[in-house]
């Protein structure tokens, strides 16, 4: 989280700095605060890690961005066409997160990606109760869902 909010702030100073106050200009400051920080990285202990989570980041972005995509495409065709082809039900998903914050992310992401919504944690934090509305193929939803869970506790762990 530190080198984030250094990141942020090297990036602010970019554009005060330079005067043009444009989002393209914030980029570039993101891209050269970067840079400075994974030059820095060994000399500061707070720095440890940043420069790796980056690209882990933006590898996530784009994969929720496609499963976004691909869910709202399969959601619309749904709607669309005259038979529907959804088969609701709900599922028992093992979790592999562990703290309130990581269950909270996985749960958020799963309900923001359309045909699911996460409906409950068990006591033990253990199990993510999920409705689906297509659960015609459960274990290809269940990989899905297991995937999406993986790749946001790479963000954390």
């Amino acid at each position: 989280m530190t080198g984030a909010i250094w990141n942020l702030l090297l990036a602010l100073a970019w554009v005060v700095l330079g005067g043009d106050f444009s989002g393209v200009n914030l980029v570039v400051g993101l891209v050269f605060g970067y840079i400075t920080l994974v030059l820095l990285e060994p000399q500061v202990e707070a720095l440890k890690g940043y420069p790796a989570r980056v690209p882990r980041i933006i590898r996530f972005i784009g994969f929720f961005i496609k499963e976004l995509v691909q869910a709202n495409l399969r959601v619309a065709f749904d709607i669309l066409t005259p038979p529907w082809h959804m088969q609701p039900g709900v599922i028992a998903m093992p979790l592999k997160a562990r703290t309130e914050l990581e269950i909270t992310m996985v749960a958020n992401l799963i309900s923001l990606t359309p045909g699911t919504l996460s409906l409950d944690v068990s006591d033990d934090r253990k199990v993510l109760y999920i409705h689906a509305m297509f659960l015609d193929n459960e274990e290809e939803l269940r990989r899905n869902l297991e995937e999406m869970e993986r790749r946001a506790l790479e963000l954390f762990r």
